[in-house]
């Protein structure tokens, strides 16, 4: 499924917050299961800076339930089916996850997420014709461009590392 909304339009504030409530419970879920693995490798740099980012987009989560009121936001983004699993803009992709990844890898997984989101969100305001609609949407593109440039600044701690950080003396072996 497309990470754009060009499939099926926007067409009410409650489509919006329930695709922005998805978008932030998905990058959750992905966080959460980041960090799982981060614990069964003891990368624990990582255990503790992907417990953060699944943190911060909870409270963001929880943010647009409080506007959503009454709206049940996980059936109305059910009935969009906007995405299948592992298609929401903002989810961190397991693919790109290593036991031996830094905080800078860990930080370039975000900062895709955070980026995709703008970009959802940039094409919706770009598109959209209801003024409530365009309103919410510049608001979530200010709070994405928000958390591009907070991922930039943490980006400022973690230096690149070497093209030898995955090589590994001990690599773990099968379990029979």
């Amino acid at each position: 499924m497309s990470k754009t909304p060009s499939e099926r339009p926007v067409t009410s504030v409650a489509d919006l917050l329930a695709l922005a409530y998805q978008i932030e419970t998905d990058a959750v879920q992905r966080y959460s299961e980041l960090t799982e693995q981060m614990e069964t490798h003891n990368n624990q740099d990582l255990v503790k800076l992907f417990r953060d980012l699944a943190r911060a987009e909870g409270a963001h989560a929880e943010e647009i339930r409080k506007m959503a009121g009454d709206i049940d936001l996980t059936a109305h983004a059910e009935r969009l089916a906007r995405w299948k699993k592992g298609g929401s803009p903002e989810e961190a992709d397991l693919g790109a996850a290593h036991y031996l990844m830094t905080p800078w890898h860990a930080l370039q997984l975000a900062l895709t997420g955070e980026k995709q989101a703008l970009a959802f969100f940039t094409s919706i305001l770009d598109t959209a014709n209801d003024a409530k609609i365009k309103k919410m949407a510049a608001e979530f593109v200010e709070e994405e461009a928000e958390h591009v440039n907070l991922v930039y600044r943490l980006l400022r701690k973690y230096p690149k590392p070497s093209d030898a950080w995955s090589e590994d003396d001990d690599p773990p072996a099968p379990q029979d």
